[in-house]
């Protein structure tokens, strides 16, 4: 009778060590990499603070509830780049959402004001979420946390993307962002979950100010 030499378990173990380590280091270049970040970014954050307010009333930042791993609701951090009171608008909207599936996507959305068209197309409205980084809510690189209106009405393939952290930047945004359709997404949170490695989230690392100085997708 053939044997594994009992080789077959501490082969495992060894694995569930190195994702362990890898996880780690995810974590704490999320903390690290964020609070630089947000100390580096801190005066141009002020002055963007300033133009927001200038620009239309309503808030400068945006606390949107967005779900994370596994369901968790959290408060998801941005400037502000629509009028307010924009989701009250959504409904009379959807004839011209330019997106399948749960996601609601205008490229010359009428709710958006001069500065947020300006801050949504170079992703610097996506930067207070480096606060949610460092607080362990999202990470750096992962899926893009969805709305809640939208989980509701995913598939139980879709809510596969939920097993991972969300993130500020992925696979879909060194992608092609919005000119991706909704399931091309899906598949691509799936395949980086499958794939995921310390080492693959720094090369989405390195793509991603590429992608955002293109504006590719962007809107």
């Amino acid at each position: 009778m053939e044997t594994d030499l009992g080789l077959r378990e501490e082969i495992r173990t060894e694995e569930r060590d190195e994702k362990s380590i890898q996880l780690a280091m995810k974590r704490a270049l999320d903390i690290v990499g964020g609070v630089m970040l947000l100390a580096i970014l801190a005066i141009p954050a002020l002055v963007i603070a300033i133009l927001v307010r200038i620009d239309s009333p309503g808030p400068i930042f945006l606390r949107q509830r967005r779900v994370g791993r596994y369901g968790h609701v959290f408060g998801m951090y941005k400037f502000r780049t629509m009028c307010d009171r924009a989701d009250d608008m959504v409904f009379e909207l959807q004839a011209h959402n330019e997106q399948q599936g749960p996601l609601f996507k205008i490229r010359s959305d009428p709710r958006m004001t001069r500065v947020g068209r300006w801050l949504r197309k170079t992703s610097i409205d996506e930067l207070p979420q480096l606060l949610n980084a460092v607080r362990g809510e999202m990470s750096l690189v992962g899926p893009r946390p969805p709305l809640p209106r939208e989980v509701q009405i995913y598939t139980p393939r879709q809510l596969g993307r939920l097993a991972a952290k969300p993130g500020m930047t992925g696979l879909w945004q060194v992608s092609g962002r919005s000119l991706l359709s909704f399931e091309e997404m899906v598949t691509l949170d799936l395949q980086y979950i499958d794939e995921w490695s310390f080492a693959n989230d720094l090369m989405i690392l390195a793509k991603t100010m590429p992608s955002v100085i293109s504006a590719k997708g962007a809107y």
